[in-house]
């Protein structure tokens, strides 16, 4: 693997709550990490404008909204997402099958030639256990309730999920190379875990075969961000014997 493909396994986290912030992470890691993920908290402070900022200084997006609604309203939302030009953009598993292929449709229907962001299902979150699960009435295991998550959304037409990287294998096992994985809970070997409960160090991730992770804190705290971006990279490449 080269130093440039494993700079674009790199989506920054752009946890942070104004255009100003926003601009200056993008300034100073858009040579230098493959994609920037907008959240909640941010779209909904600057709405598309931050989007559009983002691309200007030749960042790419991983819209990260999760949309789960009725069919139709997350269609709607998800071509909007689409006309963005955001690389990435998601909904919620959980939202079920015709919410699902009702949302690729119309994205097949607007972008016929095959040009246009790429669409995620959210499995289960990161921050989520079995506990977690059992509290809301699911009493499969986490793992087992990712890989039929995971397989509704390939059979819906989905381009890849968003999961924890402990739960690649199986996902790969299911739904195959071409699928897209999106691992959050990614934690370099130099950083804490936070809040999140199923972790991994990038270089497991990309051995489990992760095609993206996303990592925030541990470059956004780091004293020198772009220097804990690079060490990410390397610990991507050593993964891989680059």
């Amino acid at each position: 693997m080269t130093r440039e493909e494993a700079r674009k396994k790199i989506i920054f986290a752009l946890d942070v709550e104004s255009m100003t912030e926003a601009e200056k992470w993008a300034d100073l890691l858009a040579p230098h990490v493959g994609m920037f993920k907008i959240g909640k908290q941010l779209f909904t402070a600057c709405g598309p404008a931050v989007v559009k900022a983002i691309r200007e200084r030749g960042g790419e997006v991983f819209l990260d909204l999760k949309y789960h609604d009725i069919p139709n309203t997350v269609a709607m939302a998800s071509l909007e997402a689409a006309r963005l030009g955001v690389r990435l953009f998601n909904l919620h598993a959980l939202g079920g099958y015709e919410m699902m292929a009702r949302t690729v449709e119309a994205l097949n229907r607007e972008f016929p030639n095959g040009e246009r962001s790429r669409l995620l299902a959210v499995t289960i979150l990161t921050s989520s256990n079995e506990e977690t699960l059992r509290g809301v009435g699911i009493d499969i295991p986490v793992s087992e309730m990712v890989v039929k998550l995971a397989k509704l959304a390939k059979k819906a037409g989905i381009d890849g999920v968003v999961a924890s990287p402990l739960e690649i294998p199986l996902i790969r096992a299911e739904c195959g190379s071409e699928f897209l994985i999106v691992t959050p809970g990614v934690r370099p070997s130099f950083a804490s875990t936070d809040d999140q409960k199923r972790v991994m160090t990038p270089a497991d991730a990309v051995k489990a075969g992760a095609d993206y992770l996303v990592i925030g804190r541990p470059i956004s705290a780091a004293q020198y961000p772009v220097r804990a971006v690079e060490m990410i990279i390397e610990e991507i490449m050593a993964a891989e014997g680059g």
